[in-house]
């Protein structure tokens, strides 16, 4: 019979592979959104950045979160996850900060993907962000995102249902109705950008559109979901079974 060990003395359950740390906003998660649990195939675990609003993180860049940022990642390290990501790319702010703080990996932002996605592919890398506005370099830098990688970023802010709905949080979401922005964006950028050989959705609420993204353009789409799961897949390693 097998014997198991106590990892944490603060760890009062097991299986959580996954942890992490969502925004302080409200606004409906669907299946595919990184913040909806019926996303993944394994458990994953949910902790909220207080006080972290949209408004702090993405519009005044506010350092004072940085304490908010590693006081819950600590947290979902002490319930025993195995790393721990972000929901929204702009938590790329204070990837180092947590990164340093914590003894499993972080990676906070879908950004992190696009040094992959170029060796990958080659090409531009298409970025469709949340907001184009409040992307800076800093952000890239934080993901170790080399400035000689071609990128060429479009943003949903001038979408009504998207910024209506995520950015300013009115408390309903047409879903039908992003897809058709989402892949109106998409369309415009590769128009735009035909060198672009691969496509990041940035923003965790773009996850469920990959598949129309990808239909509408036809190039390979990354998103959260496909980092998250990439991780998960390093840190809950199974044994091979078949015949020979």
């Amino acid at each position: 019979m097998t014997v198991y060990t106590v990892t944490r003395r603060t760890q009062s359950w097991y299986g959580e592979q996954i942890g992490i740390l969502i925004l302080d906003a409200a606004y409906p998660c669907v299946p595919g959104n990184v913040g909806n649990a019926t996303t993944y195939t394994y458990p994953v675990r949910f902790q909220e950045v207080r006080g972290a609003s949209i408004d702090r993180l993405l519009n005044q860049r506010d350092p004072a979160l940085k304490e908010a940022f590693v006081e819950a990642a600590l947290d979902l390290q002490s319930r025993g996850v195995k790393a721990i990501t972000g929901a929204c790319g702009f938590m790329a702010y204070f990837q180092e900060e947590v990164a340093a703080a914590l003894d499993i990996p972080v990676f906070l932002s879908s950004l992190m993907q696009i040094p992959f996605m170029h060796a990958l592919c080659g090409g531009s890398v298409g970025i469709i962000t949340a907001n184009a506005s409040r992307l800076t370099p800093r952000h890239f830098e934080a993901c170790n995102v080399p400035a000689s990688i071609p990128l060429a970023i479009a943003g949903m802010e001038g979408q009504r249902e998207f910024r209506e709905a995520v950015l300013e949080e009115k408390g309903t979401l047409d879903s039908g109705e992003i897809e058709r922005e989402v892949t109106q964006v998409a369309r415009a950028l590769i128009e735009s950008y035909p060198e672009i050989r691969s496509i990041l959705l940035e923003c965790s609420d773009l996850p469920p559109y990959a598949y129309a993204v990808q239909a509408a353009t036809g190039r390979p789409v990354f998103d959260f979901i496909t980092m998250i799961n990439y991780v998960q897949q390093s840190i809950a390693r199974r044994p091979y079974a078949g015949n020979m």
